[in-house]
């Protein structure tokens, strides 16, 4: 019993750090709790987040404001077709005093990374993200060189501007935990931002109370992945992701939506999110309710849909939607 109070107080410390976090975005981003909510999971999963919404959304606003609360190095690239993969990853730098080449390490090698309007950049830089995203290293002619240990890239979009815009490929797109889609304030809200601009053009914005060090995020890494996860429930993880593969077996409609499937990493990534949701719920279970919360940020971007079914207007949302419903619950 003593051991079990004892977790529950490390607990309690570790989610009262991560609250700091929560309340320095809302100091800075009014609304927009699915995004905020996003970020955390991703932040404690040890995922990467894709950000994607129309103009002035204050996307790189909260992508911001979670970089400031935590412990670490931050920093923003702006994508643009003339960006090179060496301005992500780095290169080697002669020196007349050595008489060798050393490696300068360039924007990746920082804890937390803005990557915004990552669709700007062709698909050479693009693709200089893939290996840094799934593998925590980058390689420099013969050499490679290991990334901190505390290593997020959160990237925006714009999806309507098509003009000097690359479409992100389906092999990067996967290396993305979550794909939040953001949409806009509603009324109340959008009159709490003219107030909030208002006060800020007053005064500078306030610094965060205290920082998340990366210490106490990696012990909420730690108790996330201790939460338990029932058998069943795996079983329904996986049929949620066979389902996405062949969905004839639970709905035949569904199957001339669909063109490909949720890879494995949705597997994984969807355990991941459940787990986090749950303790950010401050549960001490995953329920099948934490899962199907966050089903449709895992999937959206992992599923491609068939040419008729983009023709019918069906959306990616609307057919995890659907599986979600056919798919039954242990």
């Amino acid at each position: 019993m003593l051991l079990s109070g004892n977790n529950d107080k490390q607990r309690r410390m570790n989610s009262s750090a991560l609250d700091c976090v929560r309340t320095h975005i809302a100091s800075r981003v009014i609304g927009q709790r699915g995004l905020v909510d996003s970020m955390l999971i991703c932040l404690i999963s040890e995922g990467h987040l894709l950000v994607e919404g129309m103009p002035g959304l204050a996307k790189t606003t909260a992508v911001k404001a979670l970089a400031e609360s935590i412990e670490g190095d931050y920093h923003r690239i702006q994508f643009t077709p003339d960006l090179l993969p060496s301005d992500l990853i780095g290169t080697d730098i002669y020196r007349h005093e050595q008489g060798e080449f050393v490696f300068r390490p360039g924007p990746l090698f920082h804890n937390i990374l803005l990557a915004d309007e990552v669709n700007r950049a062709p698909a050479k830089v693009q693709s200089a993200l893939l290996e840094s995203m799934g593998e925590h290293q980058v390689t420099v002619g013969m050499k490679t060189y290991q990334l901190p240990k505390l290593f997020m890239v959160l990237a925006t979009q714009n999806p309507i501007e098509q003009e000097g815009t690359y479409n992100l490929p389906e092999a990067q797109l996967d290396r993305f935990l979550m794909h939040v889609w953001v949409d806009y304030p509603n009324r109340e809200e959008e009159l709490a931002i003219l107030k909030l601009d208002g006060n800020l053009q007053l005064a500078a914005p306030e610094p965060p109370a205290s920082l998340l060090s990366q210490a106490e995020l990696f012990k909420v890494r730690e108790d996330v992945a201790r939460l338990y996860l029932d058998p069943k429930l795996h079983d329904y993880i996986v049929d949620l992701v066979q389902a996405s593969r062949h969905p004839e077996a639970y709905d035949e409609g569904l199957k001339r939506w669909c063109r490909f499937g949720a890879s494995p990493r949705a597997t994984i990534g969807l355990a991941r999110c459940a787990r986090a949701r749950a303790w950010l719920d401050g549960d001490d279970f995953v329920a099948p309710h934490h899962i199907q919360a966050v089903a449709p940020d895992v999937l959206r971007h992992r599923i491609l849909l068939t040419f008729e079914g983009e023709a019918e207007g069906i959306t990616t949302d609307q057919f995890v939607k659907r599986l979600l419903e056919v798919v039954a619950i242990p």
